[in-house]
């Protein structure tokens, strides 16, 4: 879940930063040779991939902020998160695809790197490749599970990452609905909050504030990378030299990374990535086939959809975006920024009545309620009072999450509970409508990826 960390390396790379700089902050990158004696290989493809990391390692957190954060207890020493991050050809695009630390892997034939045992290719969850072969054995793995050639390693662990988000001064994130976690000390209340890097940190590791477990932790941390990558791009950081050198040495103190990613290779990408901000990023991850897939020994695991995931890491390779490319918008129109809900709108059942004399009112209000996502019937209808002043919408309390995204898009309106009414809302429309709020739900809709690009995940 640090792996933002890593991105962060390449987005800091983009302010035309001159040689000399960059070379005194290579100087600061741990080195490791991921790749050494590798054989049988994949083919490479267009663009740059990278496999971004992050460890659970604590070695030089204060004992302050263990007690602060929760982060006791010893590390597994194995990879808590990983991602493969493809960056396009052109520059233009970064897809960003999560890998989950419980997927079924077949670990191929290695040396344990602790006990110096030889072991034959067996059965394991992915993020213990870490522990028993270090990186090394962690690209075998991944290069084996998709086929996508790996051209650079990033590595960061809980200091690296906590160091970046309070070097570019905090990161703004948005929750439809509160967050609690027991086991980091997450508790974050519906809204907009700024994080430093403890606060990110317990954001990024939390896996037990809904249902979703992991796989809602991974959307989280995609959210998050998309949150720094707006915050780096738009904070000035990649515009100031001096402030440049002073973030990077810092984030780079901490990060390791393979001996090829050095001065030349930052350059290369910072001046191509220029014009980088969240929407040129996209994120992803592979599609599930069985979340809770058991296997002798190990316990549960997450098995991938074959023919799914091999879809996506095919279009990795053949360098094509994951996400629909967005419909432009009409000359002179800007989009309305959208609210985070908790309950998404096309789970909403509306029945529009016009409670007014305005003809048509009650047409134009379905239609935009419709625009925005909600399920209404299409065919709205004549209230039974023609003088409401004030907007009314009347909702059965069993669906209490439901009515708050119908409330939300009509903002001002007035609710009132009806026993026995059921799914169904009906909003009937007042003197006082001005307009319907776009709102979308926070957790993202289901399909074949699930793609997402940056700029529909960051606070509006």
């Amino acid at each position: 879940m640090r792996v933002a960390t890593g991105l962060s390396v390449l987005v800091l790379g983009a302010g035309g930063i001159g040689h000399a700089i960059v070379s005194s902050l290579e100087g600061g990158i741990g080195r490791v040779d991921p790749f050494k004696d590798m054989k049988n290989r994949p083919e490479g493809g267009n663009g740059t991939n990278l496999l971004l990391v992050g460890t659970d390692g604590r070695d030089t957190i204060t004992k302050a902020e263990k007690q602060k954060y929760k982060l006791g207890g010893a590390p597994c020493h194995c990879t808590d998160t990983i991602m493969l991050v493809h960056l396009s050809a052109d520059r233009q695009r970064a897809s960003v695809v999560s890998l989950p630390r419980d997927s079924y892997a077949e670990m191929p034939a290695h040396t344990d790197r602790t006990t110096g045992k030889r072991h034959e290719s067996h059965p394991v969850k992915l993020n213990a490749a870490y522990a028993e072969g270090g990186p090394t054995l962690t690209v075998q793995t991944v290069e084996n599970m998709t086929k996508v050639k790996i051209d650079h390693y990033l590595e960061v662990d809980f200091t690296s990452f906590m160091k970046t988000v309070d070097a570019v001064g905090g990161v703004k994130i948005c929750t439809a609905r509160p967050m609690k976690d027991s086991y980091t000390g997450l508790d974050l209340t519906a809204g907009t909050h700024e994080l430093d890097g403890g606060q990110a940190l317990q954001y990024v590791r939390s896996r037990h504030v809904d249902v979703a477990a992991d796989l809602g932790r991974m959307e989280r941390q995609q959210k998050f990378m998309a949150a720094l990558i707006k915050q780096a791009t738009g904070s000035g950081v990649l515009l100031n030299p001096v402030k440049f050198q002073q973030v990077s040495a810092s984030v780079l103190s901490s990060v390791r990374a393979d001996k090829g990613f050095g001065t030349e290779q930052m350059l290369a990408l910072g001046k191509a990535m220029k014009g980088f901000g969240p929407a040129s990023s996209e994120f992803a991850s592979v599609p599930i086939g069985n979340p809770s897939f058991p296997v002798k020994g190990i316990g549960s695991t997450v098995q991938w959809d074959a023919k799914k995931a091999e879809k996506l890491f095919q279009a990795l390779r053949e360098d094509k975006p994951l996400a629909p490319a967005a419909p432009k918008p009409a000359a002179g129109a800007e989009k309305a920024p959208a609210t985070l809900v908790d309950v998404a709108p096309k789970e909403v059942g509306v029945q529009v009545y016009n409670g007014t004399p305005k003809a048509g009112l009650g047409r134009t209000v379905d239609e935009a309620l419709r625009a925005t996502g909600f399920a209404t019937t299409e065919a709205p209808l004549n209230g039974e009072v023609r003088e409401l002043k004030r907007t009314l919408v009347e909702y059965d309390p069993r669906w209490d999450r439901s009515v708050k995204t119908l409330a939300t898009a009509l903002p001002g309106s007035e609710l009132k509970a009806v026993e026995g009414q059921g799914p169904q809302m009906k909003v009937t429309v007042g003197s006082d409508f001005t307009k319907v709020q776009r709102v979308k739900a926070e957790s993202r809709d289901t399909g074949e990826f699930s793609p997402v690009t940056g700029d529909e995940v960051v606070c509006p």
